[in-house]
């Protein structure tokens, strides 16, 4: 596939021209330039796509977990092998910087693959047993059949990863609608994985909002899984219910950050700078809402002002940036209209302007004096923003960490054992990392409580979500 050439749909493992004449631009976000264009399809597209995964999963489910294995693997490691073609295809349509990419990115996803793989091999459930008399029961857990899933444009490639290695490990086949604005890296997959996968195992459409809502209300998918907003998984959850599909959903964040008094303050400032500057703050687990014990919040500040201003933005070959730009010019105007908004009670103590000159760049930006109910406190900026505001005490900042209608991710920095054990406890939130955060490992659930959604992606809970438990019972007569 050459960049910039007009893309196509991947169905039946090979590429598919949409059957509609209507295209959606692409665009280079760190230059603003045009950057190819992608198919808007249609009904027709879907239908195909979907009857293409209908006819392999005829197969594919029963295939061997062993021989699911290896197709993973293989795929993992031609990955490893092109990853910085990838890495490189990954930063022309996310302006992320290509050194983060390869490091933070590709080697995490093709271990993901390859957890996956052996994962295929070791379902659990009870063992068979004789519950009533005369009668031997046991339980199976098997595929759901045809998945549908959308992914969002902050990690092209790594959701893509997310979404389709535990379906397919688990024995069922995929539809997958990348973002219209960052389809490329999930169609080189899709190419790289059908010199492993029977045809019609993974395939992808491109489209718009409309065209996932369309993949979503087709009869054809037994579960529809989406990383998005709120408002795409409130209307995925909607449209799945009418013909009672499986419904998965990794949907926004608005993770607290809880700095205690005895915290290291050096030591957090720099973790949290980095976590919620990565990827612009453009990730719904981004240290975004930082919570600081009143004795200790000047002082915090300060060290988070210095880190905030050493972590630059940057395009994809600048060596010493941390963050590339935001994915377009309505997320920049986005991120401005929450900073233009701000209360005057509120004090932007660091940044808070996007950048002059080529690409959708913006300013690491450092916001005090919030209060509880202020719209950037309450909902998810999506932006190089983070805000700070004071807490009396360890019960008050708990009031606040909890106080969102988000409840993804979150993390405690504290020298005391005690009080990050009870803080974990009481977080409503489906991750609480200790004196860091946004570290992530195959092994391990991620996924939310609240609006963030239900399900999890990765680890074992990942690949059971694609299952489905059956209940066979044989009569014995003894």
């Amino acid at each position: 596939m050459n960049l910039g050439e007009p893309l196509h749909n991947f169905v039946g493992g090979a590429r598919r021209p949409a059957r509609t004449d209507e295209t959606t631009p692409l665009v280079n976000p760190a230059t603003g330039r045009p950057a190819g264009t992608a198919p808007v399809s249609g009904e027709a597209d879907i239908d195909a796509a979907v009857r293409s995964a209908q006819d392999a999963f005829e197969r594919w489910r029963d295939t061997p977990p062993g021989e699911r294995q290896r197709a993973l693997l293989r795929i993992a490691d031609a990955l490893e092998e092109r990853s910085a073609e990838f890495a490189a295809a990954e930063t022309v349509h996310t302006g992320k910087p290509l050194r983060l990419v390869v490091r933070e990115e590709m080697v995490p996803l093709t271990d993901q693959i390859r957890f996956f793989a052996g994962a295929a091999r070791m379902l659990e459930g009870r063992s068979t047993g004789e519950y009533l008399p005369g009668h031997t029961s046991s339980v199976r857990r098997e595929p759901v059949g045809v998945c549908a899933q959308v992914t969002p444009w902050n990690y092209p490639l790594m959701m893509a990863v997310w979404k389709f290695a535990p379906a397919v490990a688990a024995g069922n086949t995929v539809v997958l609608k990348p973002s219209d604005t960052t389809p490329v890296t999930t169609l080189m997959l899709a190419e790289l994985a059908a010199e492993f996968l029977p045809p019609g195992v993974l395939n992808v459409v491109c489209g718009t909002r409309e065209t996932g809502k369309r993949l979503v209300r087709h009869p054809g998918p037994a579960m529809v899984s989406v990383t998005g907003s709120v408002r795409a998984g409130t209307d995925v959850a909607s449209a799945a219910s009418a013909e009672v599909k499986r419904v998965h959903l990794e949907l926004g964040g608005k993770a607290p950050v809880l700095v205690a008094a005895d915290a290291d303050l050096a030591h957090a400032a720099r973790g949290i700078a980095e976590a919620g500057l990565y990827n612009a703050g453009q990730d719904c687990a981004s240290a975004c809402r930082i919570v600081v014990d009143a004795s200790v919040h000047d002082a915090f500040v300060e060290h988070l002002v210095r880190e905030v201003k050493e972590l630059t933005p940057g395009p994809p070959d600048a060596p010493g940036a941390w963050f590339g730009p935001l994915n377009s010019a309505a997320q920049r105007d986005r991120v401005r209209g929450f900073l233009e908004r701000l209360p005057a009670h509120a004090r932007t103590v660091a940044g808070g302007s996007a950048l002059p000159g080529e690409g959708f760049f913006h300013e690491g930006t450092v916001v005090t004096g919030l209060r509880q109910d202020d719209e950037a406190v309450q909902e998810e900026i999506f932006g190089p923003v983070l805000t700070v505001q004071a807490s009396a005490d360890d019960e008050e900042a708990l009031r606040m960490a909890n106080d969102v209608r988000y409840g993804l991710a979150s993390s405690v920095w504290t020298r005391d054992h005690r009080r990050a054990v009870s803080m974990a406890r009481r977080i409503d939130a489906g991750i609480v990392w200790i004196n860091c955060h946004m570290p992530t490992a195959a092994e391990m659930p991620h996924g939310g409580f609240k609006q963030s959604g239900y399900g999890k992606d990765l680890s074992a809970y990942g690949l059971e979500d694609y299952t489905r438990v059956k209940h066979v019972m044989t009569y014995t007569g003894t």
